[in-house]
């Protein structure tokens, strides 16, 4: 029993980087680094060989090798040639009877891992070599200590024989597969949410040309009034000054478009959730006209601040007001709401549209990968939002009727600002 605790320990060392990656890249639009794989195969690495498995004092057996297999594969020769450093001086650091055949072991294993890795990279039947390195790494183990100790491996065959070999396989088997199927879900979603992102801003872009016609066919008139009438100095000074404020609003709309649409950065900062409503308003509002929909905003004077990615909350936003916009594009007099509140030190902001609503099978899977209630949708965009928005600490509730409307409560920590010694909730 104490020999199968062991075992279990250490295929549970050996699936730390994919647990830890789950953790961590569970809520970022981004793929692992090399810097990760490294950190936490060390990680992987010092906790196995710290509590390895031994039957004699000195001799001890780990996933080491799948541990340095791993890392070659997902980190490449820079991230595995840093942990065969680590292993030789916290081995050294270990001590023991079996440290002389435990670095032998060592190098002959590396050398097996490149030719394993390379052969890997180059076939399909990964599953295959993945399990063969297991077999390899057990068997070299298992020839240098019957070398060095023919009579420990007599007394323990069973245990070098079977429990080993075991050990390893199912070990780097459980450890590349699921780490490999969680990076690949992983770039399968992020392609998907840039494409979203890519459709919702195309579909606002076209609203937006629309939209932008309007105010440079006003200043195209206004400049033939003037040019009809150069002389009458008043009226001039007049549309100019209207010309002007209508490029100023077309520039504006343009320019948080662009911000919006523009890729990512990983950063937060305060963010007036006011002043961003008005802003996807500006955006929105040509999207919204499209589809004959009104677009409005209900704020109290008093900003209301959080701490967030402000390229994030703008995305999410547009996600939000674009599928309101759209359940009421077959309504008569659709109208979508956003309204901003606190309560509790918290920020409550709510997208109210009365359009076609949902049943209750609907509104449980949103937010689910792939679920949309429209036709032509992926899901992926309310997906994303869900992640940003829980990822920041905020929930999201959904109370909706088919054909009477849809109204998204999402509820944000507010950011405490700290003004004279006096704590004040923004």
């Amino acid at each position: 029993m104490s020999l199968l605790k062991e075992v279990i320990l250490q295929l549970f060392f050996a699936l730390t980087p994919f647990v830890l990656y789950n953790i961590y890249y569970r809520d970022k639009l981004q793929n692992y680094s090399k810097a990760f794989i490294l950190i936490t195969s060390s990680i992987s690495l010092i906790l196995a060989m710290t509590f390895a498995s031994s039957l004699v004092d000195g001799i001890i057996f780990d996933i080491r090798y799948v541990i340095l297999f791993f890392g070659l594969v997902y980190g490449g020769m820079q991230t595995a040639l840093i942990l065969l450093i680590e292993f030789i001086i916290y081995r050294c650091y270990l001590g023991g009877e079996g440290m002389g055949v435990a670095l032998l072991m060592l190098v002959c294993t590396f050398l097996l891992s490149i030719l394993l890795y390379k052969l890997y990279q180059k076939t399909h039947k990964k599953t295959f070599i993945t399990f063969l390195a297991g077999i390899v790494f057990s068997a070299v183990a298992l020839g240098l200590t019957f070398i060095f100790f023919p009579d420990y491996v007599k007394k323990h065959l069973a245990y070098h024989a079977f429990v080993i070999p075991i050990q390893n396989s199912i070990g780097i088997w459980l450890l590349m597969s699921l780490f490999g199927k969680s990076i690949a879900d992983k770039e399968l979603f992020i392609a998907h949410a840039q494409n979203e992102k890519i459709q919702a801003m195309s579909h606002v872009a076209a609203s937006l040309a629309h939209e932008v016609r309007n105010p440079l066919t006003a200043v195209k008139g206004f400049l033939r009034l003037m040019q009809e009438s150069p002389n009458e100095r008043a009226k001039t000074e007049q549309y100019i000054k209207i010309s002007l404020d209508e490029i100023k609003r077309t520039e504006s709309i343009l320019t948080e478009y662009l911000s919006i649409s523009k890729p990512l950065q990983e950063r937060s900062e305060p963010i007036n959730v006011s002043e961003q409503l008005h802003v996807i308003q500006e955006v929105m509002l040509p999207f919204a006209n499209m589809h004959n929909v009104e677009l409005g905003v209900q704020i109290y004077d008093t900003p209301v601040t959080i701490i967030a990615n402000p390229d994030e909350i703008k995305q999410v936003l547009v996600n939000f007001v674009k599928n309101s916009i759209e359940a009421c594009a077959e309504i008569q007099n659709g109208r979508v709401i956003l309204s901003i509140l606190t309560e509790k030190g918290n920020a409550i902001l709510m997208i109210t549209d009365n359009g076609i609503g949902m049943d209750a099978g609907q509104i449980q899977r949103l937010g689910s990968i792939y679920f949309s209630t429209k036709t032509s949708g992926t899901g992926l965009g309310l997906t994303y939002s869900y992640h940003v928005i829980h990822s920041m600490g905020g929930t999201v509730q959904v109370t909706s009727e088919p054909f009477i409307g849809t109204q998204f409560t999402i509820t944000f920590p507010c950011h405490v600002i700290e003004k004279a010694g006096t704590n004040l909730t923004a």
